[in-house]
């Protein structure tokens, strides 16, 4: 345990305290024998808009270096508002029946998110935006295209929870563990315009999904990876299954890169 000094081998420490002590202008560096529990840049990651940044990014350079760039395509079109409303107002444009959905850049558990498939609702959006700037608690926000044809079981849509532990960066050493989950929608999948705004339909977040009247609370909507991937194998086929999680080994590897 930390102690002072440099005589320690594990510095456990929140998130906050990591980022103040261990920031690459402090000048402190790790030693080979020295862990700790947060890289103090980890937000470059977890925050969206940063993420977004950090994987175009990584993409212009893949491509001027002849590398396989499709690997990187899962990603969907994403835009920063309000920086990047014109090239955005400009896609929106061609593609006029496109729906799109909008994120808090910093926020978590489904807060702040809607869909969109007019430009005036981001026009008001952007109104509020500006009334809540006086007030200084205008915030950013992402903008992607909405996927509105996703994997769907039992006619409901899901995502994937799961765990990476990263122990360093240089070399690059990851591992994912088994304890994974799918988190499900109560209500069944629609892209009618009339569902545009159920969150019950769209948003896997739990703490969106508790309040639904069908929600179970006894296996919280949620089946363990080894359920999702016996369905996967015996509805599509195991080569199919494990170029599925395959790809998501690569999604994990190059987003970390």
């Amino acid at each position: 345990v930390a102690g002072e000094g440099e005589d320690w081998n594990v510095y456990w420490a929140s998130v906050h305290t990591v980022k103040q002590i261990f920031n690459p202008e402090s000048g402190i560096r790790l030693g080979d024998h020295q862990i700790i529990n947060h890289f103090p840049n980890h937000y470059e990651l977890t925050r969206k808009d940063l993420m977004v940044k950090n994987l175009k990014r990584y993409r212009k350079e893949a491509e001027k270096e002849g590398g396989d760039v499709e690997s990187l395509d899962f990603v969907p079109l994403t835009f920063t508002l309000p920086a990047d409303y014109s090239l955005f107002a400009e896609e929106f444009r061609r593609y006029p029946h496109t729906t799109w959905i909008m994120k808090p850049t910093a926020k978590a558990q489904g807060k702040g998110i809607f869909l969109i498939n007019k430009l005036t609702q981001v026009k008001k959006w952007a109104t509020g935006q500006q009334a809540g700037s006086v007030k200084g608690t205008a915030e950013a926000y992402v903008v992607s295209r909405y996927i509105d044809n996703p994997l769907l079981i039992g006619g409901r849509k899901f995502d994937l929870r799961l765990y990476v532990v990263v122990l360093s960066y240089r070399p690059l050493r990851v591992y994912l563990s088994s304890l994974g989950f799918a988190r499900f929608c109560n209500v069944k999948y629609s892209h009618e315009l009339g569902d545009l705004d159920n969150q019950f339909v769209h948003l896997t977040n739990v703490a969106i999904q508790k309040h639904g009247d069908s929600y179970n609370d006894k296996h919280g909507n949620k089946w363990p990876l080894t359920c999702l991937k016996l369905y996967i194998e015996s509805t599509y086929g195991a080569e199919q299954s494990d170029q599925l999680f395959g790809t998501i080994n690569s999604i994990i590897v190059n987003s970390l890169k």
